[in-house]
């Protein structure tokens, strides 16, 4: 199982903070390790039915080019 990280880091610092996160062994899913990559990416988000959740997330998973998409699901307020 994987997880995401998610963290605002100054300008000056990012490129030591990423750094620091790939050596400590993040696996890239496109490109090559200790090589930055970087892909044009566009923003999809939809809305689902909850008793829907398990066949949408198979679906992003099998369709998704990434072996491991990273991935954000929020319940909506009525």
């Amino acid at each position: 199982m994987a997880r995401k990280l998610v963290v605002f880091v100054p300008p000056d610092a990012l490129d030591a903070v990423r750094d620091a996160l790939f050596a400590a062994g993040t696996e890239p899913s496109v490109g090559e390790a200790g090589r930055e990559e970087r892909v044009p990416e566009l923003r999809l988000e939809t809305v689902y039915p909850a008793d829907r959740h398990d066949d949408v997330v198979a679906a992003l998973r099998c369709a998704h080019p990434y072996e491991e998409p990273a991935f954000d699901v929020y319940e909506l307020v009525e």
